[in-house]
């Protein structure tokens, strides 16, 4: 069991965080490419802003993914992510940038907020999606780790927002891992390893060496000994272990399709 489960309300097939579901206190999901109006490339659920996709489609989607949440679009907050680590705090003057309202900030791969009814959005082809989720002050966030914002450790930047700004107990903090591209199917250069080589002190739990200059590299355990390093308990930790490039089926894929693609997306939200 991944503690990931798949779920379709309306024809739209979605993932949730068992236990994440379990706490009573948010609302959640990570989309798949199943149940939307988009065709051709961005078949069919495409949520990816800065696609090529129809803006009518894309808006249109995102209605349909608001009614499971028992929301509304002008209650969305969207990130602007460039695979750096900057995180924002989003207050409710927020509410609506990037989808009906013009984004006044840029740079943005993390969000965080502990206001209800205000829904998280980020945006995935490949990438990893974190959740985060403090049921005792009843923090929410979300973040977009790639291999950059991994090897930043945009995660451990997370909790730190958490405890600073929110005052959460780490040991209270819940994350998920979601669906994104596995170590079955990430195969990097040297340049890259390098890279975490200096910012790790040993990599060797996720990094495979194949042959010269390229190597399988798992995103998944990089991120959860980010997480297990800022002392998130192990048994807080849920990781989907679901491979997008490999279930293109269901998911949108951006090495799969080499670029040409749709978006899923992380959505939370405190009831």
């Amino acid at each position: 069991m991944s503690g990931f489960r798949l779920k379709k309300i309306n024809g739209i097939k979605f993932f949730v965080i068992d236990k994440f579901e379990k706490t009573g206190i948010v609302d959640h999901l990570f989309t798949t490419k199943i149940g939307g109006v988009s065709t051709e490339d961005f078949f069919s659920l495409n949520l990816g802003l800065n696609t090529e996709d129809l803006a009518k489609n894309i808006i249109e989607n995102f209605n349909r993914v608001s009614y499971i949440l028992s929301t509304t679009i002008d209650k969305m907050v969207v990130s602007n992510q460039v695979h750096e680590t900057n995180i924002r705090i989003v207050k409710e003057e927020d509410m609506g940038k990037g989808l009906i309202k013009e984004r006044d900030y840029d740079s943005v791969d993390g969000l965080i907020t502990n206001i209800k009814g205000i829904s998280l959005v980020t945006f995935y082809a490949d990438c990893v999606p974190l959740f985060f989720l403090d049921p005792n002050k009843k923090v929410v966030g979300l973040a977009h780790a790639g291999w950059k914002g991994t090897v930043g450790r945009i995660g451990g930047r997370m909790i730190d927002k958490f405890v600073n700004e929110f005052k959460c107990d780490i040991k209270n903090i819940i994350v998920g891992i979601g669906p994104s591209i596995g170590p079955c199917c990430y195969r990097v250069n040297k340049d890259v390893i390098d890279k975490f080589n200096m910012e790790f002190i040993s990599t060797e739990k996720f990094v495979k060496l194949l042959a010269h200059n390229q190597y399988d590299l798992d995103l998944w355990e990089a991120n959860k000994e980010i997480l297990r390093e800022k002392g998130v308990k192990e048994e807080n930790i849920i990781v989907s272990k679901i491979c997008t490039s490999c279930n293109n089926d269901i998911f949108y894929s951006y090495r799969k399709k080499e670029s040409k693609t749709g978006r899923m997306a992380a959505i939370i939200k405190i009831k």
